[in-house]
């Protein structure tokens, strides 16, 4: 049997983690299997770039951040027109899996990568995919590998804050990577013990954050962090059309959310205000423990429905519990944070503002 494998979008922690827990589960199950590895994602699979993966590629990986075989972003609005030279990629992709004989594709993405996981299928190759993101807002899935590894970065990022920003009575802006949805800065938020939270499922009143900050002044606390999503969204903004906020951030003095929020409150406030932004780390270094446990059952689980010849399907988790999701119900869904939800609203009791 061969089996064709890619890493797509944006690149995270236990990529490779996954990949050896599938390569592993394979290699002890079955006799005659062959792996080969797509380069650079998707465009690896459109233009025929390959390599066949041995057991010893698989070895001393679960540790390692990134991809062996590298990744790319391929927006799934453009798959179905032309490259630059004219070529029809969902049909040269096609032509690659039939040319080399693949019997299942698994394939390690976000929602991006899904989306053209769930059109192959479609197209009738045999499908199984993983759920990758440090956003953790794959539809089906309770949690995605990456997440927790970039939860224990930002929050290590925001416990460093605490120190300095005690030290000098200043207000911190921690930006947390997330422009469509909020988990990482929450979760980082209360694990780092931020006194406000933004996210982009919440759009804040730039008031409120001010009274917060204030509170926390009377009762003679000298700094205050926030933790705040690169998608955090004023009201104000929120009731702007998707053309109006394009335009207004395009002509924006400001690099990003973080440094016009710090501009208002050290307007409104008086007090200094610095800006952090952990940026890519959030995406690199060593999986932690909980990843690597993970991704290895969910590499196992993803070999499970490739012996069973069970295509057409994400491998995800809910309630502690491997589970296989339907690609058609994962594809072209985001779960974001409800703003209603029960975390939300411990964290509240806890006095976290939220700004709203």
């Amino acid at each position: 049997m061969r089996i064709g494998m890619l890493t797509s979008g944006g690149d995270c922690q236990s990529l490779n983690a996954s990949m050896r827990g599938v390569a592993k589960a394979l290699y002890e199950n079955m006799k005659d299997v062959e792996i080969i590895g797509f380069l650079e994602g998707y465009k690896g699979l459109m233009y025929g770039n390959y390599r066949k993966l041995e057991p010893k590629d698989f070895s001393g990986i679960l540790t390692e951040g990134g991809t062996i075989i590298g990744t790319s972003r391929q927006p799934f609005k453009l798959m179905r027109e032309p490259d630059a030279n004219g070529l029809d990629k969902v049909k040269a992709m096609k032509d690659t899996y039939k040319k080399l004989k693949i019997e299942c594709l698994v394939i390690l993405g976000g929602n991006g990568t899904h989306k053209t996981a769930n059109l192959l299928r479609e197209e009738g190759l045999n499908v199984v995919t993983l759920p990758k993101t440090i956003d953790n807002d794959i539809y089906g899935t309770d949690i995605t590998f990456g997440f927790q590894s970039a939860v224990n970065i930002a929050t290590n990022a925001i416990d460093c804050i605490h120190t300095t920003a005690a030290s000098h009575g200043r207000v911190f802006i921690v930006e947390v990577m997330g422009h469509k949805v909020g988990w990482l800065t929450l979760h980082a938020g209360i694990a780092g013990g931020a006194d406000i939270i933004l996210l982009p499922e919440i759009p804040y009143d730039i008031d409120k954050v001010v009274e917060a900050i204030d509170k926390r002044t009377k009762e003679g606390k000298r700094f205050s962090i926030l933790a705040v999503a690169e998608g955090a969204i004023s009201k104000e903004d929120a009731g702007l059309s998707k053309k109006k906020l394009k335009e207004k951030k395009a002509n924006s003095p400001y690099p990003s959310i973080s440094y016009e929020l710090g501009a208002q409150i050290q307007e409104k406030t008086g007090q200094e205000i610095r800006v952090t932004i952990p940026g890519h780390t959030q995406r690199g270094g060593s999986p932690c423990p909980y990843d690597r446990v993970l991704s290895t059952r969910f590499g196992a689980a993803a070999a499970r429905l490739i012996l069973n010849k069970e295509y057409g399907y994400m491998v995800g988790m809910r309630d502690g519990e491997i589970i296989k999701v339907p690609l058609e119900e994962v594809a072209g869904r985001l779960k974001g944070v409800d703003p209603d939800s029960s975390v939300i609203k411990e964290a509240k009791l806890i006095g976290i503002s939220f700004g709203d």
